[in-house]
């Protein structure tokens, strides 16, 4: 076996494992997901992720193991920003809190199917066309332009989502959840509940987050272990994320504006690559890479928290601190 197939058997033997683990003794159906409970699996998910960063280090050598760990990171970052538009949604189809951990679980493992199939798609495009990075390049110039400039009070809906439209358009819907059924019958015939409505946009709006993040993650690494490995580390540790920070969730505001500042420098790099090439290295382009994600993604928690705390200062206080 290859160094490449051994990491790729690990991985699988990790994860499976992990799922295992996660479904047959630290969830339970129906049953609510506690802070505690929330600390513990994501400290196991981030703890795998490092672990298997250690072990790429190993097998593969410094380069892929730290774009591995920048990839992982911009990812975990990123997932942040997905819980926002979660939380929406959650609220919008008022889904009960004991229904929370399978629907998030469900509509997480069919994203999953959805980024490998992407990835798969992306990966093969670009050894085949090349210049395709540049477009990424640019569409990342674009997207982080976006996201930096967006209106923080526009809010989603997810009622108005095209993809809701559609479902309706074509499918009976009801407004029940059905006592935590995905499709239950009315009067003789089969209807689908706000659960499975809610399943289908999760996987739906993590495959809009995709296509920002996975030409983002190209951008770090060409390697498709890299991607594959550093995608699916940060997914599968979205629903622990979810119940830890939902609380608080609303004190990053300015996060997203961190996450635009690293699309935009990936899409500048992927742009300008031939000329970086000539006056620095490939490790030291991956560690320059680590540290500018590292950078704009805890300055900007840090400055959200900050922010924060002086908004709920008096105004006298205030005053006195400038």
């Amino acid at each position: 076996m290859t160094k490449d197939q051994i990491v790729y058997v690990v991985f699988g033997l990790v994860i499976t494992i992990a799922l295992v683990l996660d479904l047959g003794f630290l969830s339970k159906k129906n049953t609510t997901i506690t802070i505690r409970q929330a600390l513990r699996q994501t400290f196991l998910w981030v703890l795998l992720a490092l672990g298997f960063f250690i072990f790429m280090w190993i097998e593969e050598g410094q380069k892929l193991a730290l774009e591995y760990l920048s990839g992982y990171l911009m990812e975990w970052s990123l997932s942040i920003d997905n819980i926002f538009v979660f939380i929406l949604i959650f609220d919008a189809f008022k889904v009960k809190e004991m229904y929370l951990s399978r629907v998030l679980l469900i509509g997480i493992l069919a994203a999953i199917v959805f980024r490998i199939l992407f990835i798969t798609v992306g990966v093969a495009i670009v050894a085949q066309f090349s210049w395709v990075l540049y477009l990424f390049g640019l569409f990342l110039l674009y997207t982080g332009y976006q996201m930096f400039v967006a209106d923080e009070d526009a809010a989603f809906d997810p009622h108005e989502s095209k993809i809701y439209k559609f479902l309706k358009s074509f499918l009976p819907l009801t407004p029940s959840d059905g006592d935590g059924k995905f499709m239950i019958r009315q009067n003789g015939k089969p209807v689908y509940t706000t659960l499975f409505v809610v399943v289908i946009l999760l996987a739906a709006i993590d495959i809009v987050f995709a296509l920002d993040s996975i030409p983002a993650v190209m951008g770090i690494s060409r390697s498709s272990l890299v991607i594959y490995t550093s995608n699916i580390f940060a997914v599968l540790g979205l629903r622990s994320l979810f119940f830890l920070l939902r609380g608080a969730v609303n004190e990053f505001e300015h996060l997203q504006k961190g996450i635009a500042l690293v699309l935009i420098f990936i899409g500048v790099k992927m742009l300008g690559e031939h000329y970086i090439n000539m006056v620095m290295d490939k490790n030291a382009q991956v560690l320059l890479s680590l540290l500018v994600i590292l950078f704009c993604i805890t300055g900007s928690i840090f400055y959200s928290i900050f922010s924060n705390k002086r908004k709920k200062l008096p105004k006298d206080l205030k005053d006195h601190s400038l």
